[in-house]
């Protein structure tokens, strides 16, 4: 179990601290929002958690796999639903990745990818598409 701390600072910004660190993140809301978009808005973090996520459990299994993913380039584009309630609709995932292994050990990455805590915890009527760039870099 991990904890964070927020703080609502005012005008639309936070405070989040992540207890075991004490590392800090600040939030803003985004323009198209009320606010100044001076920091991840809460929906930013939200596709930055996919994305790290997705590269964090490939990196494990990269590792078990005897596959180096260092170099790595990931970009997640966030695309919020233009009618009906605001919420994420697209998280559109690209993978540039330097090296080329066997089409087994793409096969275990990508599926490492699908299947990381973040992926499996979001709704599923949004559309994450991922894309492989393999023996590429960005």
């Amino acid at each position: 179990m991990v904890k964070v701390e927020v703080q609502y600072d005012g005008d639309l910004h936070c405070l989040a601290v992540h207890q075991p660190s004490e590392s800090t993140l600040t939030t803003d809301a985004p323009v198209d929002n009320q606010g100044k978009g001076e920091s991840f808005s809460p929906t930013d973090l939200c596709a930055t958690a996919l994305a790290t996520c997705m590269t964090t459990i490939m990196g494990i299994r990269a590792r078990e796999v005897g596959v180096d993913l260092a170099g790595m380039k990931i970009e997640i584009v966030k695309e919020m639903s233009s009618e009906g309630r605001r919420r994420i609709a697209r998280l559109p995932v690209e993978f540039w990745i330097p090296c080329d292994p066997s089409e087994e050990q793409k096969a275990l990455l990508l599926h490492a990818a699908e299947t990381c805590p973040v992926m499996l915890s979001l709704n599923r009527d949004i559309a994450k598409p991922i894309t492989m760039h393999w023996g590429a870099s960005l």
